[in-house]
């Protein structure tokens, strides 16, 4: 049964994976892969930073001094360049750590014997800096070849088992120690040559001083004596002006007093003036003004009231000559129109003539009942007496009424001589 596993590594490692589907190793820094456990094989190889002493013990220089020198190298393997990094998983993958470490030590030990026997012991101890370029430089190629990467090599120790370097420092502590001695005098010697011109430079340099301190105070007498008369003969010519400047501000003051008196006595006889200008403005606007406004009220008033009776009357004989034309226009248009309805009642009477008279007849007898109803029920009281072979009450004065209503064919006969019974047949 095939099992598919999901694969990580970290960015100090590298996943390394082959089998089915991979031509040549999948190389995996601080990712993640799927693998299936029959057709596919994965292995990891660290990618940290291996510090490793280098020792080379007794390993003679180009004079023939042995010595005992001790390096400190950072070793990793290179993952930058994918090259290098094919490389050393080839070389290395599968090996254990201590392998791996004993084989760089075992190149870096062999490439820092060979510097030490193209040196000298002076070159190695005073240039330790150029020692440590040649020791990387020389191993750096070789490692590349195995996939690996030099970061930094450093000469920690150099020491020797006969006293050359001791013997090599007294010499040279003996002639830094004559250097100094020969130093020192030829130091006291200069001191003292420079110290004997410096003081006579400083007596020199005393002397001119003290000469150009003289010269500065004679020439300060000197000035200070013509500025002292300077200022004298000023300060008496501000004292005589200050005089006379004063006797003519006191004559100022004088005379501007008599012309602030005189302004005082303008400004009194003004300010009377305008007293007796407003005491009359006084009088005129308290007393005068309001006179003659009186008096202009009532002439107004009166003036008004003349020509308001004026118009009055001429309004009044205006409207009663309106008023008479208008009356006598409606007494004319009313004529006019009642001559027009006679004609046109007359002209109707002609053309139905008994019809319209029974039209005329039966319109106007309901308002004669009615007429003769409404006076009886404007009657507060009616005293009916009978004489005992009629009706009583209500039907007798309804019998009334309705005779009344029969005998006004008869009364317009007798008025008018027209008989209203026999038309009325007539036109039925």
């Amino acid at each position: 049964m095939v099992i598919p596993i999901f694969l990580t590594c970290g960015p100090n490692e590298v996943l390394v994976v082959s089998g089915v589907g991979y031509a040549k190793p999948a190389m995996i820094i601080g990712g993640r892969v799927i693998a299936f456990t029959c057709f596919q094989r994965w292995r990891r190889l660290s990618l940290n930073v291996m510090a490793l002493t280098v020792e080379s013990p007794d390993v003679y220089t180009i004079k023939g001094v042995p010595l005992q020198v001790t390096g400190i190298a950072q070793v990793k393997i290179g993952s930058n360049v994918p090259e290098v990094l094919e490389l050393a998983v080839e070389n290395f993958l599968g090996k254990k750590q201590s392998d791996l470490e004993e084989l760089i030590t075992s190149t870096l030990e062999g490439h820092q014997r060979g510097i030490i026997g193209s040196m000298t012991v002076e070159d190695i101890y005073k240039d330790r800096k150029l020692f440590n370029t040649r020791v990387f430089d020389s191993a750096s190629k070789d490692l590349c070849t195995l996939g690996l990467q030099l970061l930094s090599y450093t000469i920690k120790n150099v020491a020797d088992g006969h006293g050359y370097m001791e013997a090599l420092g007294m010499s040279r502590t003996s002639e830094v120690q004559r250097d100094a001695r020969i130093g020192e005098a030829i130091a006291q010697k200069d001191s003292s040559i420079k110290k004997a011109i410096a003081e006579e430079e400083l007596t020199a340099s005393k002397y001119s001083n003290e000469i150009l301190k003289a010269q500065a105070n004679r020439d300060y007498e000197t000035q200070k004596a013509g500025y002292d008369k300077e200022v004298l003969t000023k300060k008496a010519e501000a004292d005589l002006a200050y005089e006379l400047q004063e006797c003519i501000t006191r004559q100022k003051i004088k005379e501007e007093e008599m012309e602030t008196k005189v302004v005082e006595r303008k400004c009194q006889i003004e300010l009377e003036e305008q007293e007796i200008e407003r005491c009359k403005k006084h009088v005129e606007s308290s007393i005068k003004q309001p006179a003659n406004a009186e008096k202009y009220r009532l002439e107004i008033i009166a003036a008004a009231e003349r020509q308001k009776a004026v118009l009055e009357a001429e309004a009044e004989a205006e409207a009663i000559k309106l008023k008479g034309e208008a009356e006598a226009f409606a007494i004319e248009k009313r004529a006019k129109a009642d001559a027009a309805q006679l004609h046109s009642k007359a002209k109707a009477y002609d053309e139905f003539g008994k019809a319209a008279i029974l039209n005329m007849y039966l319109n106007t007898l309901p308002k004669m009942i009615g007429n003769i109803g409404q006076a009886l029920a404007n009657t507060k009281s009616v005293t009916m007496v009978s004489t005992g072979d009629g009706p009583l009450g209500a039907h007798k004065m309804t019998t009334e009424v309705m005779d009344i209503a029969v005998s006004v064919p008869d009364m317009i006969n007798d008025m008018t001589g027209v008989n209203l019974k026999k038309t009325l047949q007539t036109a039925v």
